[in-house]
């Protein structure tokens, strides 16, 4: 039974979007897609279009515009006909486009301004619902202003470097959007060695009886506090594993206790 309010999200990374783990996905209630422009080299669109089909209108799809093939840009032409093109390969608009990165291109205020008004104006258009910012690394965009988007995606979880933390609670500060996301709690694989040394099930109240990769999953909302994460899976059953961690709790004060942590090792600059 989920008790929590975040939601996750099948975000489609690395993935070769299976038919077989969309149709999981939509039996377990997951709600919502996430893509890029750039996925699957350059085909993502075009190929979960193939392979979701008649499933596509169960999900909420949000998708990243920046990446062209050999560069990244944000030049609003090419963002204008990125959107586009997303809505021509993928048969239906997407219910959300995220400026993907924009701090690969080390943007002044007026750039990203500019930017950011490409994706507005086309969901004022009706090109997609909303629009927002996907930031890998938010430090170089903390200073910046931009219009407030309805989306702002950034790291989250366990793994994620205090300076990147906190930039990224600083970019919500600032701009103020209506939701924030999640993504990347695993910091890529679930393999890596660390989960082997270290038990995040501390992070969850009364000694939840979730393993560690769901009280991994768990705890990324609260770092930074998200209402949706975004994690990629080509697997049934990890998916399936990832959405009874939703039925957790995590415990605030072990969560500020790592926070101070993570401050009190920061390394000097």
């Amino acid at each position: 039974m989920r008790t929590t309010d975040g939601d996750l999200v099948l975000g489609l990374y690395r993935s070769r979007h299976p038919r077989d783990v969309l149709e999981a996905a939509a039996g377990l209630g997951v709600a919502r897609l996430d893509t890029a422009s750039n996925y699957l080299h350059h085909r993502s669109h075009e190929v979960l279009r193939t392979a979701a089909g008649d499933l596509l209108p169960e999900f909420s799809l949000s998708t990243k515009v920046g990446y062209f093939p050999g560069e990244h840009s944000l030049d609003p032409a090419r963002l204008r006909a990125a959107v586009e093109q997303a809505v021509k390969d993928l048969g239906r608009e997407p219910d959300t486009v995220l400026l993907h990165n924009p701090e690969h291109a080390r943007p002044g205020a007026g750039m990203l301004a500019q930017a950011c008004m490409v994706l507005a104006d086309a969901a004022q258009e009706g090109l997609c619902g909303s629009w927002g910012v996907s930031s890998w690394d938010p430090r170089p965009l903390v200073d910046l202003d931009a219009p407030s988007p309805d989306v702002l995606m950034v790291r989250a979880g366990l793994l994620v470097g205090v300076d990147v933390l906190e930039a990224a609670e600083a970019l919500v500060t600032r701009w103020q959007p209506s939701q924030v996301w999640g993504m990347s709690p695993f910091d890529g694989s679930t393999a890596k060695a660390v989960w082997e040394r270290f038990d995040p099930r501390i992070f969850l109240q009364r000694s939840a009886p979730a393993t560690k990769v769901q009280a991994a999953f768990r705890s990324a909302y609260e770092l930074p506090r998200v209402g949706a994460v975004a994690v990629g899976t080509d697997s049934v059953e990890h998916l399936r594993e990832l959405v009874g961690a939703l039925a957790y709790e995590v415990d605030d004060q072990v969560v500020l206790e790592y926070r101070q942590l993570l401050r009190a090792r920061r390394q000097p600059v």
